[in-house]
């Protein structure tokens, strides 16, 4: 059970949850199992290099209230417990302890049934490897692909994925958390007025909102540096002041999109035919027509069946072809198919010397990888992590304003020279 403890220096509002690790204490690396996934760098993820933390906005639930959530690790080799600090709380009720730490679980994938696939994948490597030093990367490797803390959050953010480059997929993530923030707003501020913010704000009005939006983060901006939390303590890990997220709210929730003009969403965020595919899940999911909590539940059970009923599921949902579907199913536990595409068909001529087509990618990566299994896109994207790391450096070290710079045609290039590491947290 968490240990919570509150902290009220100075009037501040935060408290601080402990996270058992158990089952995954021994081997867990914060740092690796976050920062093995592009999902960890897309909004409202942030990565702190120099602290090696983790913030984020969460979405707590019954009743719902949303916190920014610092995650830590001791700096201790022996360490088992993870730090999560809670800013904008001064204590947590029962649901919402609950529902903090099952998102915090999930994004980490600290189950039971998560830390069995790792140990079950490291034993694979072990026995067809050894000590080989040409597959340090695959015991190098956590084992766990970062995820987002919702199944919703997951799927929509596995549509920004398909076709554009990853530039584009991080400003579209961004955009839909600054938008999330704005109808917050609109919602708090016109309860009196209004019943609901449904935008369906003309082109020629465009310049008008953001003006307002522009002014209410500057009272926001205002109102947390007058309530910063001073934690003076002596330890690294529970001594840092929140992430500014001053202007971008938590991720959208299924409530928040589904009455949205599709229009205005799609440019607002610049989501192109994806605003279509995004709202038809959203209203799927507030009408009851997709029910997530259902689909999480069948996915416990991670045979070959149930991952493809799971699948023909998804497939029926518009928008969702074999790529996005994978992806999907990744975040949900299944390892056994790898979510192919171009960068997969570049991949796979880097460094097998593998002349493939997108008509042919899926046969051959079931080839080269097939003695991994079940944990086919574990070593995978083992091996593709490590070869993004061989182009731009190690990837939790990056700074933020780095990740757009992971492109299709920088892999082609030698190493990129990234920019010196400043001495604090770099951020857009």
């Amino acid at each position: 059970m968490a240990k919570e403890q509150e902290e009220n220096r100075n009037g501040s509002s935060s408290l601080l949850v402990e996270l058992p690790l158990r089952e995954a204490a021994e081997g867990f690396e914060l740092e690796k199992a976050i920062c093995s996934h592009g999902l960890f760098m897309l909004a409202p993820n942030h990565w702190d290099p120099i602290s090696r933390s983790f913030s984020r906005p969460l979405r707590l639930t019954s009743p719902p209230l949303t916190v920014t959530v610092r995650i830590s690790q001791p700096p201790t080799s022996s360490s088992s417990t993870l730090y999560l600090r809670v800013y904008g709380a001064s204590s947590l009720s029962p649901p919402h302890r609950h529902s903090l730490l099952n998102q915090v679980s999930r994004m980490l994938r600290l189950s039971e049934s998560e830390e069995n696939k790792v140990r079950e994948f490291r034993s694979i490597v072990e026995a067809l490897h050894g000590e080989e030093e040409a597959t340090e990367y695959l015991r190098s490797f956590s084992g766990r692909a970062f995820r987002s803390p919702t199944l919703f959050e997951d799927m929509v953010k596995c549509i920004l994925l398909c076709n554009c480059q990853f530039s584009r997929t991080l400003s579209m993530a961004k955009a839909l958390c600054e938008l999330q923030f704005e109808i917050q707003h609109q919602i708090s501020s016109s309860k009196a007025a209004e019943d609901d913010f449904i935008p369906k704000t003309p082109a020629g009005k465009e310049s008008k909102r953001k003006l307002r939006v522009s002014k209410v983060s500057m009272r926001l901006e205002s109102k947390f540096t007058e309530s910063k939390v001073d934690n003076s303590v002596s330890d690294l890990q529970l001594s840092q002041e929140p992430v500014d997220f001053v202007g971008m709210g938590s991720f959208p929730s299924p409530e928040e999109l589904a009455n949205l003009d599709e229009s205005f969403l799609a440019k607002r965020c610049n989501l192109g035919y994806r605003a279509s595919r995004i709202l038809k899940l959203a209203q799927g999911v507030v009408q009851g027509n997709i029910q997530l909590t259902q689909l999480e539940e069948d996915c416990k059970e991670t045979s070959l069946s149930s991952y493809d009923k799971l699948s023909q599921r998804l497939r029926q949902i518009d928008g969702f072809g074999p790529f996005t579907c994978a992806n999907v199913l990744m975040c949900m536990g299944f390892y056994h198919v790898i979510p192919a595409d171009s960068e997969t068909i570049r991949h796979l001529k880097q460094v097998h010397s593998k002349s493939c087509t997108v008509q042919t990618v899926g046969r051959d990566v079931e080839l080269i990888y097939a003695k991994y299994a079940p944990f086919q896109f574990l070593a995978y994207w083992a091996e593709m992590w490590h070869f993004y790391g061989q182009r731009f450096g190690k990837l939790s070290e990056l700074p933020v304003s780095d990740y757009k710079l992971i492109t299709a045609s920088n892999m082609k290039n030698k190493k990129i020279a990234t920019r010196k590491r400043s001495k604090t947290s770099a951020e857009e």
